[in-house]
């Protein structure tokens, strides 16, 4: 894994956190005695399946590179809503190294019944990489197509994504300009800068200096809280 210098200036090391993401990124044949059903098992059984979901959809960032799952920051999102008694589940289907144009190939296969809100976090690999942002757009407004075809109902969130001026102060602009435009556009909710206050920090960064550590994470689902809390708490006075 690339080492970071130990003193790069501040705007480096924010510049050099987005130039490295890009590469972070049998069947059980004893079978479990079955057990009677009783009234017990019956009615958790039915308050489980009572349970909306919130699909978490995006890179290595969600998927919480070099972390247990249940340090990611959608894991932590969970705990939230457990704490708070909200009866919603989490699933993460964060993938590292994701684009929007492979992300948009595989929404279709994790889209599912119950699935009442999805977070779509996508679009930094495809500014490292200097991918044509009509390309990211299309790809990211399509994605929405399909949540809204297959999912009527459900509640969208964009995390907003920013990247260094390597490819040019044009080009970074309009690709910081991608998120609150779609939001806009196609009256979703947006999380500004899904890396607001971790990014290029060094100390709230891994070893590789890209992904969040472990209070990185923290801050992170702190920044999707300040948008899905109010949503959540809003369908639950409905």
């Amino acid at each position: 894994m690339t080492k970071i210098p130990s003193k790069i200036p501040r705007p480096l090391m924010f510049c050099y956190f987005f130039m490295l993401l890009s590469l972070g990124c049998g069947e059980n044949v004893n079978k479990p005695k079955e057990e009677p059903a009783t009234e017990d098992t019956d009615q958790k059984l039915e308050v489980a399946r009572s349970y909306g979901k919130i699909l978490f959809f995006g890179d290595s960032l969600t998927a919480g590179y070099g972390l247990e799952v249940s340090q990611a920051f959608p894991a932590l999102i969970q705990q939230k809503m457990d704490s708070l008694g909200l009866e919603y589940s989490v699933v993460n289907a964060g993938l590292s190294g994701e684009t929007t144009a492979s992300g948009k190939n595989r929404l279709g296969w994790v889209l599912e019944d119950r699935i009442e809100i999805v977070i779509l976090e996508l679009g930094a690999n495809d500014g490292l990489r200097g991918i044509p942002l009509t390309e990211t757009r299309t790809n990211l407004q399509s994605m929405v197509e399909m949540v809204r075809e297959k999912l009527p109902n459900a509640k969208i969130i964009l995390a907003g994504m920013k990247i260094p001026p390597n490819m040019g102060p044009a080009y970074t602009a309009e690709f910081e300009s991608i998120f609150p435009d779609l939001a806009s556009k196609e009256n979703v909710s947006l999380i500004p800068f899904l890396l607001e206050n971790v990014a290029g920090i060094p100390s709230l960064n891994q070893s590789d200096g890209i992904h969040p550590t472990i209070q990185g994470q923290k801050i992170v689902a702190n920044n999707v809280w300040d948008i899905l809390g109010p949503m959540l708490a809003m369908e639950n006075h409905q």
